[in-house]
């Protein structure tokens, strides 16, 4: 509680609570520039048994933080937390991330890509605590091409599994699964749901999937947000934290007109949570 209440008066504005039962928290982080170029999320869920125990179990949301900068930056926090064993890290793994982000901005990085997609980003300024930042959105399809080969025979279309929709304020959200072992078998079963005119035509088609590779002994995993900012990461989080394997976790979310804040995300994930559970 200490810790909290220091964190909330050192960050201010930049510190938000998601869920005081559940003690999730989220510090928005700069790069602490006049007009901050780089600037990224750290949603933490404090177990029960921190900080003696167990680590926070963490989020890092910016849609440009990826490949080695994620796996570096990953790398720093979990080296805090096992130099400080016991003790309280939060503060410590904030400036680490802030120093991160000064030395993307000292170096010559270009700038990420500014583009607000969603539609709850661009009316509900100041009510979501993501990041705003969002690159240029692509046909989900296609971006599976670059690992598919044409050359492959095509595989067998999974089963789909449709889970129970979730209703809220007008939006509705349903998640669909399917087992894949290959990524031509998620982008089948991606074509195979976009070929639903009512799938189609969802505000937000988001998904991950997780595929264990043996002879690697591996994951191949990738994420989409399709305009909801950092709903994919989160996503693949969940699927992480359940240590779910094989699978491809398509989310759909109708918009219905009325901003429903972080509770679209909550909605997101149980609806998927729900879905890995059936």
């Amino acid at each position: 509680i200490d810790e909290i209440e220091a964190l909330s008066s050192i960050y201010g504005e930049d510190w938000c609570v998601v869920d005081e039962g559940e003690k999730i928290y989220c510090i928005k982080i700069n790069d602490c520039l006049d007009q901050p170029k780089w600037t990224l999320c750290l949603q933490v869920m404090l177990p029960p048994g921190y900080p003696t125990a167990e680590p926070p179990i963490y989020q890092l949301n910016a849609p440009w933080l990826q490949g080695q900068d994620y796996t570096d930056l990953a790398n720093s926090l979990e080296e805090i937390y096992l130099q400080n064993l016991g003790e309280s890290i939060l503060y410590l793994w904030v400036e680490r991330i802030r120093e991160f982000l000064i030395e993307k901005a000292q170096s010559s990085d270009p700038e990420p890509d500014i583009k607000k997609t969603s539609e709850e980003d661009v009316e509900d300024d100041g009510d979501d605590f993501l990041q705003d930042y969002q690159p240029l959105q692509e046909d989900p399809i296609k971006i599976l091409n670059y690992v598919t080969s044409e050359s492959q025979e095509d595989e067998e279309l999974p089963p789909i599994h449709h889970g129970n929709p979730i209703t809220d304020r007008r939006s509705t959200f349903q998640a669909h699964l399917a087992p894949v072992v290959t990524p031509r078998q998620v982008k089948r079963v991606l074509e195979k749901l976009y070929g639903n005119k009512k799938i189609a035509s969802a505000t937000h088609n988001i998904y991950a999937y997780r595929i264990y590779c043996e002879d690697k002994q591996t994951f191949l995993q990738d994420c989409e947000d399709d305009g909801e900012t950092a709903a994919g990461g989160r996503l693949l989080h969940l699927m992480q934290i359940l240590n779910v394997q094989n699978v491809l976790v398509v989310v759909s979310r109708w918009y219905g007109g009325i901003l429903l804040g972080p509770d679209r995300f909550k909605h997101i994930n149980n609806c998927a949570r729900n879905v890995l559970v059936e």
